[in-house]
This record gives structure tokens, sequence and C-alpha cells, in this order.
């Protein structure tokens, strides 16, 4: 498969993620309000809980990964959560045993990414 092709799967499934992402996140407005991001929280167990079913499928070789990667692990779930590939390789890392670097894995990750958030947004604001 040939790097155009591959981008261009990439790029028909993050169009889909896209749309899928803002699609259900004004569903749970509409149904839940705003008082909650619950249209985050829904996109980041949806899409954990697709890339759980994707790797299994290749795992067990029910799918074959190409184009499916590309298709959906990369390009749909890719756009409409990055959640899931974070939640995916926390999974893998408990089956090798590691759970210390399971730990340190959502420690680092939550703790540098909301202040990497905050740090941008202080810099955007005080300019």
């Amino acid at each position: 498969m040939n790097q155009f092709m591959i981008l261009g799967y990439i790029a028909v499934g993050g169009a889909v993620g896209a749309c899928s992402r803002y699609l259900i996140s004004e569903l749970c407005v509409l149904l839940l309000g705003r008082g909650f991001p619950y249209g985050t929280l829904t996109v980041n167990v949806i899409g954990s809980f697709i890339m759980g079913l994707l790797i299994a499928a290749f795992e067990a070789e029910i799918m074959t990964p190409e184009p499916w990667r590309q298709i959906i692990g990369l390009g749909f779930l890719g756009a409409l959560t990055t959640f899931s590939t974070f939640s995916m390789d926390n999974v893998l890392l408990m089956q090798q045993g590691a759970i210390f670097k399971v730990g340190l894995n959502i420690l680092l990750n939550v703790t540098l990414s909301i202040s990497a958030a905050w740090i941008g947004f202080q810099l955007v604001m005080k300019s």
C-alpha cells in the first residue's frame, strides 16, 4: 500500500470521526445539558470501546489490519478521540504485567496534558 493510499484512508476515516464527534457532542448537550462535559466523556468511552474491539479483531484474525487500521484506528478514532489510543496503550501494558508503567502513563498523560492546556490558555490570555 503506497503512502497516498494510506493518507486517503486516514483522511476518509478522520472526516467521519470528526463529524461523529461533533454530532455525538451536540446530542449529549441536547439530552444532558452543558453542566458537565458529557460529550467528551461519551466520545472517549465510545472510542476506547471501539479501539478495544478493533485490536481484538486484529489479534483474533477476524479482520485484517490493512486498510482497517488506517481507516478506523488512525482516521476515525484519531478524529473521534485520541483517548482511545491512550486507553489501549494502558490495556496492552496491563496485559504485559507492567502495572507501574500503567500508573506512570496515566499520571503523566493526565497531569502533563492538563498542565499543557492550562499553560497554553494562560499564554494566550496574558498576551
